[in-house]
């Protein structure tokens, strides 16, 4: 999958995530790192485990780390 975005300024990353295997962990997962400053939008899909952020500059990693950890998984790294 290549991350790409059709919004000129802002940046898509995609990110693996260990541990989520339903909605509601989506949706823990999108809802702590949509905190992140700069972030406009976050798709997580638990069957395959990433996690797409779009946002207007790139984000720190560990910035996403401490998100999903917060939320209760692990990040793995960038897909």
């Amino acid at each position: 999958m290549t991350a790409q975005t059709d919004t000129p300024g802002y940046v898509t990353a995609v990110y693996k995530v260990s541990g989520m295997t339903c909605g509601h962990c989506e949706g823990a997962v999108s809802g702590e790192i949509s905190e992140i400053a700069g972030v406009s939008s976050v798709e997580a899909v638990a069957t395959s485990g990433e996690v797409t952020v779009v946002s207007a500059a790139p984000l720190d990693e560990e910035a996403v780390r401490a998100a999903v950890d917060e939320a209760g998984y692990e990040l793995v790294g960038k897909a």
